[in-house]
């Protein structure tokens, strides 16, 4: 039989932007005994993460935990406030705004995919102005829904969600806003209700910092009352149930318990040191993972500075190299693994991930695996990215969380 041991001696360099590193402390959770998911004790624990994951989203509203991946909290939040046939605007910044306009039209929406014409599209974020544009001119509200991508993760741009709220408001439309925060939430600044989003989704992968395998559906009053008038088919996904259930703790269907376990223990972590903390920390880090990708004399896939991601850096290679022959050979030879590009730009950049379970050593070790990488595959270099990020590091001071006096 084939061995699945993988890797050399030391720790594995997971550096894509999600799936992340998992912390031991989520680990440890995970590995308590599997209970009874009808007995006292799991509405104990259904209930704190329940409560737990309103924090972390930053809404007083039910937050739908099902056990599936990204792409069913898509699927859940259009199935759930849609029928068929119905009109909706695909804003699209990347791969994943490109792939959530598939499922929607594969399920039987009329999707309308709008951005930026040319090959820049994926190298900016959502423009607000577009969007209130599109929405005066549809006098009759055909359109029943606005879907944008929070933290586009093929290409590392954050596009400013308030903003698409005050344009969907000025524009005086009475569309759904849904959001993908899959990789934004638990990393980057997000607020639900102050924002006046009706369908927040997100994963467990990303900042949350938990195996592949838990989608969320943050959903407002607003969503909730569409959804009593939508007439797509639902079943697993439907909200009513999940809702109702969750009120004493329980799921109409078999939970994951484990992960819930470490849902828990992930929450306690992000909500201890405090979520203002968490979100600078991500900053921080950022730029100074960016600090070496312009000492290299490479450019950023995002072009727009004010909507950096603060998750992953994309890292674009110049004419004539194959990213995926560069990062082949800093997985090979340093055992780092980078995030491939996606899409329309497969084989031009790799993506850098600096989220969840880090630190600055952490990052300091995959950017000298890429570093060294990239002269290996011949990339000629105008710097040292390495000691550019030793300098930003070690001249901004990380912001630690505040310790409760004993």
């Amino acid at each position: 039989m084939q061995s699945l041991d993988f890797h050399p001696t030391g720790r594995h360099f997971l550096q894509i932007p999600g799936p992340s590193p998992v912390p031991d402390r989520v680990l440890r959770a995970m590995s308590q005994p599997t209970i009874d998911h009808r007995g006292p004790e799991f509405a104990a624990l259904g209930l704190k993460v329940l409560a737990d994951i309103k924090q972390v989203f930053q809404t007083r509203h039910p937050v739908i935990i099902y056990p599936a991946s990204g792409t069913g909290a898509w699927e859940a939040a259009l199935v759930n406030t849609l029928s068929a046939g119905d009109h909706v605007l695909m804003y699209e910044t990347g791969h994943f705004a490109s792939l959530w306009n598939k499922l929607a039209e594969r399920i039987g929406l009329k999707t309308e995919v709008m951005g930026l014409p040319g090959p820049d599209a994926w190298r900016h974020g959502v423009r607000a102005d577009l969007i209130e544009e599109r929405l005066r001119a549809d006098t009759q509200h055909s359109i029943q829904a606005v879907c944008v991508v929070h933290n586009e993760t093929s290409t590392g741009a954050t596009s400013n969600i308030a903003a698409v709220r005050r344009a969907i408001d000025a524009a005086r439309h009475p569309a759904l806003l849904m959001v993908d925060t899959i990789s934004g939430v638990g990393s980057a600044d997000y607020r639900h209700d102050e924002w006046g989003v009706d369908v927040s989704m997100g994963g467990s992968q990303k900042g949350l910092m938990l195996p592949p395998g838990i989608s969320f559906n943050a959903v407002s009053p607003k969503a909730i009352e569409a959804s009593k008038k939508a007439r797509m088919p639902r079943s697993f996904w439907a909200w009513d149930e999940v809702i109702e259930f969750n009120k004493t703790g329980y799921w109409p269907t078999t939970p994951n318990t484990n992960l819930l376990y470490g849902l828990s223990e992930a929450c306690d972590m992000l909500l201890e040191h405090g979520l203002g903390v968490v979100f600078a920390r991500h900053q921080r880090w950022a730029e100074g993972v960016r600090s070496a990708v312009r000492a290299w004399g490479l450019q950023i896939q995002c072009a727009d500075p004010a909507v950096y991601s603060p998750i992953l850096t994309g890292v674009m290679m110049p004419d004539g190299v194959d990213a995926d022959g560069v990062r082949k050979i800093i997985h090979e030879r340093f055992d780092c693994s980078l995030g491939t590009g996606l899409g329309k730009v497969k084989g031009r950049m790799f993506r850098i991930g600096h989220l969840g379970d880090t630190n600055d050593l952490t990052l300091l070790a995959a950017l000298s695996g890429c570093e060294m990488g990239l002269k290996l595959a011949g990339v000629k270099l105008a710097g040292s990215g390495v000691l550019a990020a030793m300098d930003y590091f070690s001249s901004h001071a990380a912001v630690l969380p505040q310790r409760q006096a004993a």
